[in-house]
């Protein structure tokens, strides 16, 4: 991912777009240091939606970029489409992995299976010239994945030194999480799980044995959406007080136009390609952000924001908890909010919604100073003059909270319904809080009235010396909206 320029984003700001995607980033900094935040809070003072990657630093704990509370944050989840490529042993064992590259003429024959980099490092990973003096003529060549050589690239060198065929092998950081790769050669790219298991039976036998049987694209994949292993965790460094990543979508195995050849390769045709990343998965809620402004023209930047938010899905295909890349439940850091649903966010009932000046007691409550603060708000701000406030009482669709001494905090909804609604708070508490809201009903008869309400967070019971983080959900229910915040709570 790449650092983006002043210059590029004001000239899109002036060129009166109404949804600016941004598929870069860069290492985490104070907003004041941020290119991106920066010019963002100039698109949201003109009304102009941004929507950020999250980056593809995951699965580790606050690796995020983009984390600006005016910003999107966007992290990336699987699709329900796998185009399978199936890694398949001599012992009858059958591991389902993905490439795009499905030839029709491998033969099913089993070939010698051998994984040359045993004992060395370089060679495990396939790294350009490491087969070049190993025997792997004919035989399907397991790579273990990393080591920052592309997994394409793995495969360039397993067929440059005469192999049949490449399985390219998880490391444990990546889980299940697999990828459909417009590979150069016959290939598989299996989990962890799956490579445990094959390089076993390597070491079983004196005679391995392997094929990839190609079956196309498959629909029905009971964990997603899941989230991607690469994808940025929280908590914000930025702001450790602002609940990041705001949300998830399809980031893995995305079909796309490609506007360039693939690999700088002259002689293609190609103009589609697969990627994955955050920088796909970015798009995708820039383009519902899109939709919902088409509905909704006078919606404001954060309005947009809360009725995604508000709305998403926290259980997968099955109705079960999204899952992360050890098909274990994702953590908020994970998923933010959830999985986007487009459907409902055009109906979100309520919204929580920021106006630019906002954020500028938010900002001077982060302890910036006044030109530091003037720098990202692009005019001049004195901090002595504003009262400035914890990051927690920014009128945000989630919650954030460090919790030693009771901490509350308020939040106020606008209703973007019609007619009368009555809504009722419902609490799934984190475990050893107590959330108490006040008033616990809402009612609104008219488009646009305004409701606040205040929110307790007290410790409870004993709580693990272990414990760092809980988890829970503030929902307000109606009879026809839900609209959810995802709580998170830091214990100290």
């Amino acid at each position: 991912m790449q650092s983006l320029s002043f210059s590029r984003l004001d000239a899109a700001v002036e060129d009166g777009v109404d949804v600016l995607s941004i598929s870069l980033g860069g290492p985490p900094v104070p907003f004041f240091a941020d290119i991106t935040a920066i010019g963002a809070f100039a698109a949201i003072q003109k009304g102009i939606f941004v929507s950020c990657s999250a980056a593809n630093s995951g699965p580790f704990n606050a690796t995020l970029s983009n984390e600006a509370p005016w910003i999107l944050t966007v992290a990336a989840s699987t699709i329900d489409r796998k185009i399978t490529a199936t890694a398949k042993l001599g012992n009858g064992e059958e591991f389902d992995g993905e490439s795009l590259f499905q030839p029709n003429d491998f033969p099913q024959t089993f070939l010698p299976l051998v994984f040359p980099g045993e004992k060395n490092e370089t060679v495990a990973l396939c790294a350009e010239g490491s087969l070049k003096n190993i025997d792997v003529k004919g035989k399907v060549v397991v790579c273990d994945r990393g080591g920052g050589i592309a997994r394409i690239a793995k495969g360039v060198e397993v067929k440059n030194a005469g192999g049949a065929a490449m399985i390219l092998l998880n490391a444990e950081s990546d889980g299940f999480t697999t990828e459909a790769d417009a590979h150069v050669l016959p290939a598989s790219h299996v989990s962890h799980t799956a490579a445990l298991k094959i390089k076993a039976y390597i070491n079983s036998t004196t005679y391995p044995t392997a094929t990839i049987v190609f079956k196309g694209t498959t629909i029905g994949d009971d964990f997603s959406p899941a989230i991607a292993a690469f994808s940025s965790r929280g908590p914000s460094l930025a702001s450790p007080g602002i609940l990041k990543p705001d949300i998830t979508g399809p980031g893995v195995s995305i079909l796309a136009a490609w506007p360039f050849p693939l690999d700088n390769n002259t002689n293609t045709k190609s103009t589609f390609n697969i990627v994955s990343g955050t920088s796909m998965s970015c798009p995708h809620l820039s383009g519902i952000a899109a939709l919902i402004k088409s509905a909704h023209p006078d919606w404001s930047p954060a309005a947009i924001k809360s009725s995604i938010m508000t709305t998403a899905n926290i259980t997968n295909l099955e109705g079960n908890p999204i899952v992360d890349q050890t098909l274990q439940p994702a953590d908020l850091f994970a998923i933010g909010a959830g999985h986007v649903n487009p459907s409902k966010a055009v109906d979100p009932g309520l919204v929580y919604d920021i106006q630019p000046d906002d954020y500028i007691p938010y900002l001077c409550g982060l302890g910036y100073t006044n030109n530091q603060v003037s720098l990202i708000a692009h005019k001049p701000i004195d901090c002595l003059t504003t009262t400035s406030i914890p990051e927690g009482e920014l009128n945000y669709p989630s919650f954030m909270v460090k919790l030693g001494q009771v901490q509350t905090f308020s939040r106020t909804v606008t209703y973007v319904g019609s007619g009368r609604e009555v809504y009722n708070v419902v609490i799934e508490a984190p475990e050893g809080v107590s959330v108490t809201v006040r008033p616990r009903k809402v009612i609104f008869s008219a488009l646009n009235q305004k409701a606040t309400y205040s929110v307790t967070f007290k410790r409870i019971g004993s709580i693990s010396p272990s414990t760092e983080f809980a988890e829970g959900y503030l929902k307000w229910v109606s009879a026809k909206h839900l609209v959810r915040s995802p709580i998170s709570v830091k214990f100290v």
